[in-house]
């Protein structure tokens, strides 16, 4: 009696994998070929400003003469001789950790009341842009008036009852930072609300409406479906803030210049008083190249946390 046997289609070999394809990985070979050029353009354009500005911090430098090779002495007298570089860290950290985290309360906010059916919310969207997309110089001058010693801030409070004395907003020690970072966070909040806003519709409504069906309340419906939908846009969001306020030198240098003494100085106006004002560009200049692994460390941080958040 005959059996018959299936016969299937043997598989095909496995094709041994060449170099290339061992460093690449066969499905994205082709994208890290196409991408190659503009890694090569993009180191070319990056290592020269980075090795040119390391290379700097090592020479004593002023503006028009040749530099003097002196090795780490800018670094050592950075850190353990500046009489003002350790406040100038602080009020860096009080003043980006500050405006961070008031820009995200506020956009939050901001976004939240956007995405009820309001009417003309169009308009409304357009007028809570208009911090956002005004000139730098435009909105710092616009605060100087408002928070100068005779300015609508002022004669509003004594208006009110409020004050007596007016106060010196930027021209005091307990203040002017202070300022700084409610002047920044009413700039760059509509960034954080505008790209809330865009998460929240993105949303599915299915997920609302399941909460709803189980009893959730509000509060429990914002914490449980909102806020993880909208985790990943918050770090982003939150990572370029970071980038952005820490390397802010317009508003600060336009309000306060850095005054009074120190109290305001940052990051950016601090190298820009080093290198341009007392023309020590080496000394300056390390200023600018310490700031960069205190960036690292900070989105090495907030990184892995985003990553997590798609993985969920």
């Amino acid at each position: 009696m005959a059996v018959e046997v299936e016969s299937r289609p043997m598989a095909p070999e496995a094709v041994p994998r060449g170099q290339w394809q061992r460093w690449l990985g066969r499905d994205f070979a082709l994208a890290y070929l196409l991408l190659l050029p503009l890694i090569l353009i993009l180191f070319i354009l990056l290592a020269y400003p980075i090795a040119s500005a390391i290379w700097i911090t090592l020479q004593s430098k002023t503006i028009g003469m040749v530099g003097r090779f002196v090795g780490l002495q800018n670094y050592r007298e950075l850190l353990f001789n500046d009489p003002f570089f350790w406040q100038v860290v602080r009020n860096g950290f009080v003043f980006t950790l500050g405006s961070v985290f008031l820009k995200l309360i506020v956009g939050m906010i901001m976004a939240i009341v956007l995405n009820q059916p309001l009417r003309w919310r169009g308009l409304w969207r357009g007028l809570l842009l208009m911090p956002w997309v005004a000139p730098t110089v435009v909105t710092a001058l616009s605060w100087r008036w408002i928070l100068d010693l005779t300015g609508v801030l002022n004669l509003t409070l004594r208006d009110l009852g409020l004050m007596s004395i007016p106060i010196p907003w930027l021209a005091q020690y307990g203040t002017a930072l202070l300022s700084l970072v409610l002047v920044n966070t009413w700039r760059g909040f509509p960034f954080f609300g505008i790209t809330l806003l865009a998460g929240m519709q993105a949303i599915p409504q299915e997920l609302y409406e399941a909460a709803e069906m189980d009893g959730a309340s509000v509060w429990q419906r914002f914490r449980f479906v909102t806020l993880p939908s909208l985790r990943t846009v918050i770090l982003v969001v939150t990572i370029l803030s970071v980038i952005w306020t820490f390397n802010d030198f317009s508003i600060v240098w336009l309000l306060t210049g850095g005054g009074p003494g120190h109290a305001t100085d940052v990051f950016a106006t601090y190298t820009y008083k080093l290198g341009f004002i007392t023309s020590r560009l080496g000394y300056g200049q390390t200023v600018s190249v310490i700031l960069a692994p205190v960036l690292i460390v900070i989105i090495m941080i907030l990184s892995p946390l985003m990553l997590r958040g798609e993985s969920e």
